[in-house]
């Protein structure tokens, strides 16, 4: 048996975003059908995470619907993984930065009406946490060359500066006339709405359910059995 998959997301007041993390789920049950593939949620969203590893027996790999290390990858799964001792569990690293997200990022822009030469902001929840911030910088980096070496800035709707409003500020006093948010969240949500009102010309879409997240998501998956069983330092897993 292969150990079950539990993608752990954030959770939301916002009823969009369990949707989207079902919907995100089924494309991966239909890339790796005989894969058992369970939800579990941070807080504010059912089911909980505790709920989800309280049923399971065995093994299980928890892979973070998250975009960066920060506080929920380097505590709480770790957290949650101890309250259910009757289950061996290993970690997957959070999903960014890879360059199948920058995929889906860049899929989302076109989608949204991104014209080559359009700068971007890279809109972000935010944490503070240095790594954190490091893996949204990376991520913009690759978008940025991915876009043909456009300007790509990171902004955060919390926790850390610049914010989306000053990042296109910031743009538009080097000269950028026609400037885009590009939504770098997983789902729908009080953040993303947030971020996407500050753009000035358009605002790509939320990650959601793009195929190329339930690729990634399986390659985390894989990562992980390569690593020994046993509650590990998640932050740490190779990219």
């Amino acid at each position: 048996m292969q150990p079950t998959l539990v993608a752990v997301a954030h959770g939301s007041r916002d009823p969009r975003a369990a949707h989207t993390a079902r919907a995100l789920l089924d494309r991966v049950r239909e890339l790796r059908p005989r894969l058992d593939v369970r939800l579990g949620h941070i807080e504010l969203s059912d089911p909980p995470l505790d709920d989800v590893l309280r049923e399971l027996r065995g093994e299980a790999v928890l892979v973070p619907l998250l975009l960066g290390r920060g506080y929920h990858v380097k505590r709480d799964l770790p957290a949650a993984a101890a309250r259910a001792p009757h289950l061996r569990v290993a970690f997957a690293r959070p999903l960014g930065p890879h360059p199948l997200l920058v995929e889906a990022l860049y899929e989302r822009l076109l989608e949204a009406g991104w014209t080559p030469g359009d700068a971007v902001v890279l809109a972000a929840a935010g944490s503070r946490d240095p790594d954190s911030a490091l893996d949204t910088r990376r991520t913009a980096d690759l978008l940025a060359e991915r876009l043909g070496g456009v300007a790509v800035v990171p902004a955060y709707a919390s926790a850390a500066g610049p914010s989306a409003p000053d990042a296109v500020r910031v743009l538009a006093a080097r000269g950028h006339r026609r400037i885009a948010v590009a939504s770098y969240f997983a789902a729908p949500g009080r953040f993303a709405a947030q971020t996407a009102a500050a753009a000035p010309a358009l605002a790509a879409a939320p990650l959601g359910d793009h195929p190329a997240l339930a690729r990634l998501l399986l390659h985390r998956y894989d990562q992980a059995l390569l690593l020994p069983r046993g509650v590990s330092r998640p932050e740490l897993v190779s990219a």
